[in-house]
């Protein structure tokens, strides 16, 4: 299938720049996940099916990845690394007609690629703080929005945009071509390690999930699929409600425990008077 790889490489570049962009913090980090970008994606390649398996592939990558608070631990170009390689690889995985363990041997470099430069962002980004400071002291309201909301989308335009038209709209026709000239062992070695690299999210995931507390939850929900044969979904509307239950149940728990604290306090204050 013939794919308009100009308008492509611009709606990439386009959604790698302004997905990063959180004015207000108005905005969540979900729109850089792989799997959110596969779909409009593929919306404009006319494949959606073929962009969210690729889209989900790549997610495994980052499976380990949570968000407390909607803010990775690995920080900022945790998630920058993610954005950048699932654009990338979805992108130029349906052009070329890769399977998910090619795109993602794809992705990966891309990607890393994508932190260095998002780091460059930040760096950039940061005398915008300091103007910002100047501006305050000189009660410069215009000046703090556009340090805090304009200028950083203009940076991230200017340093993102480039980047991902040229990897999108040239990266396609290069692989395209090394895939044509590659012997098939090596388009398979790709393929084998593409396929071992979810094991990194899988890994992660097993790493936070490896508490005594959190285990027993773990095993539920393995016996349950292995014995009820239940799928993700029907799982997930099981564990979400147990989720929220544990939750509250606990900050009941912990605001029993303050009160009785404090009433504690109190009635010693009782007696020493």
């Amino acid at each position: 299938m013939e794919h308009n790889m100009l308008g492509v490489a611009i709606f990439c570049g386009l959604y790698y720049a302004f997905a990063g962009w959180r004015p207000l913090y108005l905005t969540h980090s979900i729109w850089l996940f792989p799997l959110t970008s596969a779909l409009p994606i593929g919306l404009l390649m006319g494949d959606v099916k073929g962009a969210m398996i690729l889209g989900a592939a790549i997610s495994m990558l980052y499976v380990g990845l949570i968000a407390p608070g909607a803010e990775h631990p690995a920080g900022g170009p945790g998630r920058r690394w993610c954005c950048a390689a699932g654009i990338i690889g979805v992108a130029v995985g349906l052009a070329i007609g890769a399977d998910t363990g090619t795109a993602i041997a794809i992705a990966v470099p891309f990607g890393v690629l994508g932190v260095f430069l998002n780091t460059l962002r930040r760096i950039i980004n940061a005398r915008f703080a300091h103007m910002a400071d100047k501006y305050a002291l000189e009660g410069n309201t215009k000046g703090i929005r556009n340090c805090a909301i304009w200028w950083p989308l203009a940076m991230n335009i200017v340093t993102k945009f480039p980047f991902m038209f040229v990897a999108v709209y040239y990266g396609t026709t290069v692989i395209d071509k090394l895939v044509d000239v590659l012997p098939a062992w090596v388009m398979t070695g790709f393929s084998v390690a593409g396929g071992m690299m979810p094991a990194i999210g899988f890994a992660i995931l097993i790493n936070v999930i490896g508490k005594r507390s959190i285990l027993p939850f773990f095993f539920i929900g393995f016996f349950i699929v292995k014995i009820f044969g239940c799928s993700a979904l029907q799982l997930a509307c099981l564990g979400i409600p147990m989720a929220i239950a544990i939750v509250l149940m606990t900050k009941d728990s912990e605001d029993a425990t303050v009160k009785r604290a404090l009433a504690a306090t109190a009635s010693d204050d009782d007696d020493d008077e």
